[in-house]
């Protein structure tokens, strides 16, 4: 097995959900999303994850999904994993796109609980079962109710975790004793990682392996320290972190992912904050929020802390407008 194989199956730490960026004319934009992946490897980034949630994945056609997935291949150049997410309510679909991600060079695939069927324990199993048999990629699970009303069971993800395809579950519940009550189910092995930025270091503590974040996107340096001060032992450094970071994610969250992020992101100069419908842009009153915050965290976690992100000289600050957002923050070497 490749170095990059093995790492997929010891996957831990903090992997950022990547948002997709779209150029003015809403196509893609891959040499943006190139410069979103070297920036996470830079920064310690354990995995780059793209086409799910963040990524806008439910309005990329298929030569879309393939394209970035390859673009993610191109840029993490074999020193981290790529997982790609591909899912869908359609068993059919998900298998193709399964397939269309192994092609595309991923190392594994991020596959989320058939959404809008609300189908039964039986119908996850094998709907997951069904996908592992089409492709050779590992498979993480994704457990999203908030999203596709129905999630996994616990004795389900532990069924699915008996075959070896089944390396791990991304999980969006918030139940930070989840972990304890799956170890005993799943092994050692089988990686817990967190879907939920605000409880993250809580979900560690339970026995949990990693994040896959939305906020690392924004703050991969501060994520990174978050989760190093936990196994290193500095609890209280971990908290303090901890509570940055959910200064950030709270600002992050205050409309529906990934119109945040994206306008965070374009305050450094790196994606424009386009969207494509039916999302829309980040209101006035959340980029407002957005810039206070990032300027406090700057301020307190300047350099490594927040990655390669220095705040610019804002004396020459004008109001936040609709239109163009104003440039607040650069990448410096």
């Amino acid at each position: 097995m490749s170095t990059t194989g093995r790492h997929i199956l010891r996957l831990s730490g903090y992997a950022p959900a990547l948002p997709t960026p779209f150029d003015d004319a809403g196509e893609l934009d891959l040499p943006a999303l190139e410069r979103l992946c070297h920036r996470q490897v830079e920064d310690g980034a354990t995995a780059l994850v793209v086409c799910g949630t963040t990524g806008e994945a439910s309005t990329l056609n298929g030569t879309e999904h393939a394209s970035v997935v390859r673009a993610a291949v191109r840029a993490s150049h074999g020193r981290i994993p790529v997982i790609a997410g591909a899912g869908s309510n359609s068993t059919g679909q998900a298998i193709e796109l399964s397939r269309d991600a192994e092609a595309a060079g991923a190392d594994a695939v991020l596959s989320v609980v058939p959404y809008y069927n609300k189908p039964t324990q039986a119908g996850m199993c094998a709907h997951f079962r069904a996908v592992a048999e089409s492709t050779g990629l590992p498979i993480i699970l994704h457990d999203v109710p908030a999203r596709t009303v129905c999630g996994l069971a616990d004795d389900t993800i532990a069924r699915l975790a008996e075959l070896p395809q089944f390396i791990g579950l991304k999980d969006a519940t918030g139940d930070v004793a989840r972990p304890l009550r799956l170890r005993s189910l799943v092994g050692s092995e089988f990686r817990l990682l967190s879907a939920d930025d605000a409880t993250a270091l809580a979900f560690f503590a339970q026995g949990g392996d990693g994040c896959i974040s939305v906020t690392s996107n924004v703050v991969p340096g501060l994520c990174r320290a978050v989760y190093l001060a936990w196994m290193q032992g500095q609890i209280a450094q971990a908290q303090q972190l901890a509570m940055a970071a959910e200064r950030v994610t709270a600002a992050l969250h205050r409309e529906s992912d990934p119109a945040p992020v994206k306008y965070a992101l374009s305050t450094m100069d790196l994606v424009s904050p386009r969207v494509r419908l039916p999302l829309v842009e980040s209101k006035s009153e959340s980029r407002a929020e957005i810039d206070a915050v990032l300027a406090r965290v700057c301020e307190r976690y300047p350099g490594h802390m927040i990655g390669k992100l220095a705040r610019r000289d804002r004396t020459a600050a004008q109001p936040v407008n609709d239109e163009q957002p104003q440039r607040k923050f650069a990448l410096v070497s």
